[in-house]
């Protein structure tokens, strides 16, 4: 495969309402069939409308602004003093909702476009119907990166062309099977036209060419197939987010044993990681013996069946004060226990037991 990656020059300043295909067919008169169109998303954000006015300066700037990322964003994924990396309404996780002030007039901010993947098959429909060229059209922005500086373009939306490259199932020259590859090829062509479209040159399109031998329908979803489900998010929420959140997930524990047995060796973990913040004298004791724990658990009803047993005694001699810490330290246990996915729930200790509590596992 022999790539090339061209610059369409002579594109200009772009206004609300302008005609892009006709732009981009007018100065690139030498595009063919089977070429990649990266296209920058300020262009067609600009071609749309999606400018707000804002003061050129001065803190009414800093508020305007706040609103208008308030406004963009669905969820704040992360913030570190001024900066905050959000999830917008499309689904993409970036600093500030995308939100850019550069090459645009100072009393200006330029949005995303409200859905990429449309701008995408509008702009490659119309060059098919109008200039008879069967094109893919990825609409790119740029992007950071967790864990690596610098920053890249990667695709916003695309037509023409799927946004991911599969392998799951091939085998590679050694005869593994391949399990988990999935390329993101438009972020890589993305990334491609960017090299030759820099941010000061006023190139905002670029023409990678020699990688399609043709077009495809536009029914592969787009580049929102980039976008990673919540649930296999592993990292959905920043640091400092994912503790505030935590924090108030146990503010709010729910009473329960999980539906399955607990696993007796995260149980003891749990006990460790309390075990230096908890009242002196207090202890947590795993009731492991058969015997001992079914003789225990006759004398307790309610007791959920299969479930395991932990009981607590607080410090003697035991004063009010003393039951109240214990409470708290009881919590502390609990909050543990759930962070080692671990259910539980408090039921009244054995008659004749030394235990102030026990817990259902």
């Amino acid at each position: 495969m022999r790539l090339e990656i061209l610059p369409v020059l002579g594109i200009g300043h772009v206004t609300e309402g302008d005609d892009l295909a006709a732009v981009i067919a007018t100065a690139a008169p030498w595009l063919r069939n089977g070429d990649v169109l990266v296209v920058t998303s300020k262009i067609v954000s600009k071609a749309e409308g999606r400018l707000v006015d804002v003061p050129a300066d001065g803190p009414e700037r800093l508020a305007a602004r706040d609103e208008v990322l308030a406004g963009e964003t669905a969820r704040v994924v992360a913030s570190r003093g001024a900066t905050r990396i959000v999830q917008t309404h499309h689904g993409f996780v970036m600093a500030s909702a995308g939100i850019d002030a550069s090459n645009v007039d100072k009393t200006r901010l330029v949005l995303l476009p409200v859905d990429p993947d449309a701008s995408a098959r509008a702009l490659r429909d119309a060059l098919r119907e109008r200039y008879d060229l069967d094109l893919a059209v990825i609409i790119s922005d740029t992007m950071g990166r967790p864990w690596r500086n610098g920053l890249t373009d990667v695709a916003l939306g695309v037509a023409g062309m799927p946004a991911i490259r599969d392998h799951r199932g091939e085998v590679d020259p050694y005869g593994n099977e391949l399990q988990l590859t999935q390329m993101a090829v438009v972020d890589e062509l993305a990334g491609a036209g960017e090299l030759i479209k820099g941010k000061c040159d006023q190139v905002p399109v670029a023409v990678v060419r020699g990688y399609l031998p043709a077009t495809e329908p536009d029914d592969a979803g787009g580049a929102r197939a980039l976008i990673r489900d919540a649930a296999q998010d592993l990292f959905s929420l920043g640091t400092a987010e994912a503790r505030a959140a935590g924090l108030s997930d146990a503010a709010t524990l729910a009473d329960g044993p999980g539906p399955m047995p607990a696993d007796l060796t995260a149980v003891r973990r749990a006990i460790d990681a309390v075990a230096g913040v908890v009242a002196p004298g207090t202890v947590f004791t795993v009731v492991e013996e058969a015997e001992v724990r079914a003789g225990l658990v006759a004398e307790m009803p309610g007791w959920p069946e299969g479930a395991a047993l932990l009981l607590g005694s607080a410090p003697t001699p035991v004063e009010p004060m003393g039951l109240v810490r214990f409470g708290a330290d009881l919590h502390r246990l609990r909050v543990a226990l759930a962070a080692e996915g671990v259910g539980s729930t408090m039921l009244p200790p054995p008659p004749g037991s030394s235990a102030s509590a026990a817990l259902a596992l």
